[in-house]
């Protein structure tokens, strides 16, 4: 079941302390305090995203060094020629040719 967060609204309409309670998400909202009676409402929070995949990891997981221990082979296409050269690890050909080079 999910957790809430509620905050206790005080008689002049200010936020007060907050707490956690878990409900059903079928359950509605509490309008009051389960303990004090006071009026609560429920407080909406972003969400807890995990930080595992942010563009900066997947980045550093992809550089040459990293590969290359992993057993991986990686190849760069040469702008001008088109063809490809190996920037890491030592699995196949140190260079890849064009399709139309090979006839």
């Amino acid at each position: 079941m999910p957790i809430y967060v509620y905050e206790i609204i005080h008689e002049d309409g200010s936020a007060g302390e907050r707490f956690e309670i878990q409900q059903s998400m079928k359950d509605p909202a509490l309008e009051r305090h389960p303990e004090t009676g006071e009026m609560v409402r429920r407080v909406f929070l972003p969400p807890n995203l995990s930080s595992r995949y942010t563009p900066g990891q997947t980045k550093s997981k992809l550089e040459n060094k990293r590969l290359e221990k992993a057993g991986f082979t990686k190849y760069e296409k040469d702008k001008v020629s088109g063809k490809y050269h190996r920037v890491a690890g030592n699995a196949g050909p140190a260079e890849i040719k064009r399709p139309a080079d090979l006839q």
